[in-house]
């Protein structure tokens, strides 16, 4: 066990993110396990908070193997050779409306904040198979950040390779050499939420909006 809960987790993170104090930068929070672990870090860092939302495309065939990644704005495809036209003419637009759905609930506006020129760091509680992420980052390099950073508690050793290779900066507090699932390294790994990921947003929001 190496974290009581995703305060202590970020807590630690944020030792390690002290170097990027004083950059215009934007963390983008998972949601709905990296929201209490961003929403921390944003704080300690000054930094903008919004969310970051993606999700997988899976093999018609098998579910749980990912071939893409849709993002609010963008599409990124993989190992497509073999899947029907008509699957991801039915699929991508399916998934990005649920996309907008979330988005426009958690943060009350449809477009995601502008990335162009700023440090970056993606917040997760944890990465297993690091497959939605990395095309993630491809999705996020093509809107031109200053710096792309990962930075979790815990990662799966396979997945922090593939990672490392495509960011400019790699945080990652344990690398295990059995890797059990992301909740099988915190004591309490209690599930966010709706309610708490809107409190947690809604009263950093208000926090920017007095500092304006």
């Amino acid at each position: 066990m190496y974290f009581n809960d995703r305060l202590q987790a970020a807590m630690q993170l944020a030792a390690r993110l002290e170097k990027f104090k004083g950059e215009k930068g934007i963390i983008l929070a998972v949601p709905r396990g990296g929201v209490p672990i961003g929403y921390y870090l944003a704080r300690h860092l000054n930094f903008e908070l919004d969310l970051l939302m993606t999700k997988k495309i899976g093999h018609p065939l098998h579910e749980e193997y990912a071939i893409g990644a849709v993002g609010l704005e963008d599409v990124l495809l993989e190992e497509t050779d073999d899947i029907p036209k008509s699957y991801l003419e039915e699929k991508i637009p399916l998934i990005r409306q649920q996309l907008k759905e979330r988005y426009k609930k958690f943060m009350n506006r449809e477009r995601p904040a502008n990335v162009k020129g700023k440090t970056v760091i993606i917040i997760d509680d944890g990465i297993a198979t690091g497959r939605t992420i990395l095309a993630t980052l491809k999705m996020l390099r093509n809107k031109h950040p200053r710096k792309l950073v990962v930075a979790v508690p815990v990662a799966s050793r396979q997945a922090a390779a593939r990672i490392k290779k495509e960011v400019d900066g790699f945080i990652c507090l344990y690398t295990p050499f059995t890797f059990v699932g992301v909740g099988g390294f915190y004591r309490d790994f209690s599930e966010v939420d709706d309610e708490e990921v809107m409190t947690l947003l809604k009263e950093l929001n208000a926090k920017d909006i007095q500092r304006k």
